[in-house]
């Protein structure tokens, strides 16, 4: 009790504190200040580190402990922007210091869209330093943004972390909307690398996910202060831990409810011919590509149940257009069997110009043979990927898009659409739109599984066909339906109701997944409500952060 007291009186006198326990506090204390108290390149510096480290928490590294190291430094860096009376000085501060914490993190999250500007490296390669750099320096404003808006608001210790959390989440939310969106990167992206810590997305969706992510992320600083000595240092590492706890033990319940069985009446093939994109793109050897995915596709179904054939996207540009090809699939494939597949298709438009789309073909066994019965055309197609955005300017200046069809690129599609062609209903998604939350099909259209076709071929081994594979998942748990997924070169799998991979053919492998479709689930909290969870939660978080505060504030 006497040495108690003496220690106090030592840390109320600016002595020393004597236990190990209170020297590492202090330690960590001290080490707080001095981040906070950064300026100039060294504050950019580690703000920009900060963001890389944030980064590495989504596949294939899952380093969560970064993205709570990352963040509680981002926290720190916006109590060294001042606080106060409202000023311009300080909303600025904390603008750069969320630029560069959003540039190293968006530059170490999509590096790898790069990697598509060497497949036709004489034409584009000149391009992939502008877009490696450009995007992450454009989506970093909306982190600085985010940044400059806490620190308007910015309250002492845990109510930081509230207000942090929730701010953070509406700007992912903006940036997954405005100007075509593009919801990469989201904090809770990081705990989708395994069922087991992705099922709240069932609950709050993606965004709502993010937002529990956030705030457990930025926990640990909550018993930092970045402006004099905190109490508490390590009880914010210790409420994460038992939040993380709380989110484990949450999805381990929900994975442990009974499901339907598959009932047998639908198999899927699910077809990954492996194809480099340089001979994927050429019209030379198209009949090859045909070929190998023909082949890959053959077998004889299982009896009194119907086979869905999936091809990756871009399969078999201009089927419909090819006789001799149709002819050959209906030798090929069983005559239960329906083929989805990822084609390119054109017709004209009312002015009689030749419109080229990117689509999902459905070709049933018919009296007449193998004929296209159904089709989608994707309808939120890739900037400069798949059209060039303010056509005009761009091809005066003397740009183009990448996909080498028609001269303006592919035309977009209507929308989501439901598809059948007997047998259980189906949604289709090409590539990119797997990452848009609630946008799987219509609303008040609900099929009984999803279909993702891709070709990932463009970005290499690199980080990018792995964190597009787990946005695949939280698809299949927001919607509570089975998914199958269909790469060029990987990575396809089969996808439960519940986020589970139940098969996968890698990346650079030639292979088929064949098995029974998976039972969807009843309709998901979030497939009910959207993202009402998550603006609900986000009210609440603001609600804590705006309460009158039961310490001093900061003082300057």
């Amino acid at each position: 009790m006497l040495k108690s007291a003496s220690d106090r009186a030592g840390r109320e006198n600016g002595g020393a504190p004597h236990g190990a326990g209170e020297r590492a506090a202090a330690a960590v204390n001290a080490g707080a200040r001095r981040i906070a108290a950064l300026a100039g390149w060294k504050r950019a510096g580690l703000a920009f580190i900060a963001g890389v480290m944030a980064a590495l928490a989504m596949a294939p590294v899952y380093a969560l402990p970064l993205l709570a190291a990352g963040f509680s430094i981002f926290i720190l860096l916006i109590d060294g922007a001042g606080v106060g009376p409202a000023g311009r000085r300080r909303r600025l501060r904390a603008f750069a210091a969320g630029w560069f914490f959003g540039f190293g993190f968006f530059l170490a999250g999509t590096y790898w869209m790069a990697f598509s500007f060497f497949v036709q490296a004489d034409e584009f390669a000149w391009m992939a330093p502008f877009a490696m750099a450009g995007l992450p320096a454009f989506l970093a404003l909306f982190s600085g943004a985010a940044a400059a808006l806490c620190a308007q608001f910015w309250r002492p210790g845990w109510r930081r972390v509230f207000l942090f959390a929730a701010i953070w989440s509406v700007f992912e939310f903006l940036r997954g909307h405005v100007l075509t969106g593009l919801p990469w990167n989201l904090a809770g992206q990081a705990l989708a690398g395994s069922a087991l810590t992705a099922q709240a997305a069932a609950w709050g969706g993606a965004y709502g996910l993010s937002l529990v992510t956030a705030l457990l992320a930025g926990a640990p600083a909550a018993g930092l202060d970045g402006e004099r000595a905190a109490p508490g240092v390590f009880g914010g590492a210790a409420a994460m831990a038992a939040g993380f706890a709380v989110l484990l033990a949450a999805g381990a319940l929900r994975l442990a409810a009974p499901e339907p069985a598959p009932d047998g009446e639908a198999y899927v093939r699910i077809v990954q011919p492996n194809i480099p994109q340089r001979e994927k793109i050429d019209p030379g050897l198209w009949g090859r590509n045909f070929t190998r995915n023909l082949e890959l596709s053959e077998g004889p179904a299982p009896p009194d149940a119907r086979l869905f054939v999936v091809w990756p996207e871009n399969a078999a540009p201009l089927l419909a257009e090819a006789p001799t090809a149709l002819t050959a699939l209906g030798q090929t494939l069983p005559d239960n069997a329906v083929l989805i597949a990822g084609a390119v298709r054109r017709a004209p438009d009312a002015g009689d110009v030749m419109r080229y789309y990117n689509s999902v073909l459905v070709l049933p066994d018919t009296p007449a043979g193998r004929r296209p019965v159904a089709y989608y055309d994707k309808h939120h197609l890739v900037p400069f990927g798949e059209y060039l955005p303010f056509y005009g300017f761009l091809r005066a200046v003397g740009l183009a898009q990448l996909a080498p069809y028609g001269d303006s690129g592919f035309t977009a599609g209507p929308g989501p659409a439901v598809l059948n062609a007997g047998g259980p209903s189906f949604s289709p998604m090409i590539c990119y739109e797997a990452i848009f939350p609630r946008a799987s099909y219509p609303r008040g259209r609900r099929p009984d599984w999803l279909v993702t076709v891709t070709n990932d071929a463009w970005f290499g081994d690199t980080s990018g066909p792995r964190q597009h594979l787990d946005m695949a998942r939280l698809r299949a748990i927001e919607a509570g339906l089975p998914m199958a997924r269909a790469a060029n070169t990987g990575i396809s799998a089969l996808i439960d109701a519940k986020g589970r991979v139940l098969e996968r053919v890698p990346l650079y492998e030639s292979g088929k997944i064949e098995a029974a479709l998976p039972s969807s689930l009843p309709l998901t909290l979030y497939d009910r409500g959207g993202n009402i969870v998550f603006w609900i939660l986000t009210l609440v978080f603001l609600a804590i952060a705006m309460t009158r505060p039961t310490t001093a504030r900061f003082a300057r």
